[in-house]
């Protein structure tokens, strides 16, 4: 009971002070286009990835994130063009979202550097249950029965990179900010700002990377995350997160490009990674939660088709 009442009241604070907040990931360095549509293509493959977050374990109701992105990477006559497609599934207590965003990210040279603009539209769902426990009963703002409501949502982002070298990005979401009145619910807009830079280490096959990600609502504390990781010989790499006043999070990932498979030709490159972190909560919830845990795999490929080559029987063409 005591756990339930306290989901209760986590819940009630998080209404007034964080409800739009976007879902939070520790591996939002693999995860940057759910935020900022700038990041779609990037890879210059075919890349789906899915994320599993369970936060506070320990809590009754605890919440649990689903994510689930996709994108890829073409020609738009001299244009380069990425796109994807993103969504997630976000349960906290009695409330549920359910966020559909789709992504276009025209990319542009710049003597050696890429600058990407994004555009994200898609839609976002609530929903309120009606299994509420409550302090006194019959108070007419709390919901009797399961309601839900949908509404058009929109993001911008913006990005300059060097593949394996630096990033740098500012993106908004929630841009017309939509009301759900049937919930007295209104998004608030969010702004993120986040950036990045790899250190190869000389006559070493580790390479140091760093990541620091910065998200408000424009009303709240910004919310800051710093993380350092180790990667070795392009497979393996660990490192740790640090968000002050939240959490410490160690993690550790594998990834690797299989062997080409050649048919004709026709070329298919695909690779992998995944990746486990662990948060060790350092609020006052370290002590009703044993920590978080968040899971994700990637799986890229891309399809490479040599041009038919035309023969003459003519010598004057050979």
């Amino acid at each position: 009971m005591k756990k339930s009442l306290l989901t209760v009241a986590i819940f009630s604070a998080s209404l007034s002070m964080f409800a739009q907040q976007d879902p939070q990931m520790s591996f939002w360095m693999f995860d940057k286009q759910s935020f900022n549509p700038a990041a779609a293509g990037i890879d210059k493959m075919h890349c789906a990835s899915l994320f599993y977050r369970d936060q506070w374990d320990g809590f009754d109701r605890d919440p649990k994130t689903t994510m689930f992105n996709y994108s890829g990477n073409a020609m738009a006559g001299k244009t380069e063009l990425g796109y994807g497609v993103t969504f997630f599934n976000d349960v906290l207590g009695q409330e549920k979202n359910n966020v559909f965003r789709g992504q276009i990210a025209p990319k542009f040279d710049l003597n050696g550097h890429t600058l990407s603009i994004g555009l994200n539209f898609g839609i976002l769902n609530k929903k309120l249950g009606a299994n509420w426990v409550f302090i006194d009963q019959g108070d007419g703002s709390i919901p009797t029965k399961e309601t839900a409501q949908t509404a058009v949502d929109v993001g911008f982002g913006a990005m300059i990179y060097q593949p394996n070298k630096y990033y740098f990005g500012v993106s908004a979401q929630h841009l017309t900010a939509p009301e759900l009145d049937d919930l007295y619910f209104k998004s608030a807009r969010h702004v993120y700002v986040m950036g990045g830079y790899e250190f190869p280490l000389s006559s070493s096959p580790i390479v140091i990377r760093t990541n620091a990600l910065v998200k408000t609502d424009l009303a709240a504390t910004p919310a800051i995350d710093l993380n350092a990781n180790a990667l070795y010989d392009n497979m393996v790499f660990g490192g740790v997160s640090f968000r002050p006043g939240d959490a410490i999070t160690p993690m550790a990932g594998f990834q690797m490009m299989f062997s080409d498979i050649v048919n004709g030709r026709t070329t298919y490159q695909h690779g992998i990674r995944l990746g486990y972190a662990y948060d060790v909560t350092t609020s006052e919830i370290r002590n009703y939660s044993s920590g978080s845990h968040e899971l994700f795999v990637t799986y890229c490929f891309d399809i490479e088709t040599l041009p038919m080559r035309i023969r003459h029987n003519d010598p004057r063409f050979l």
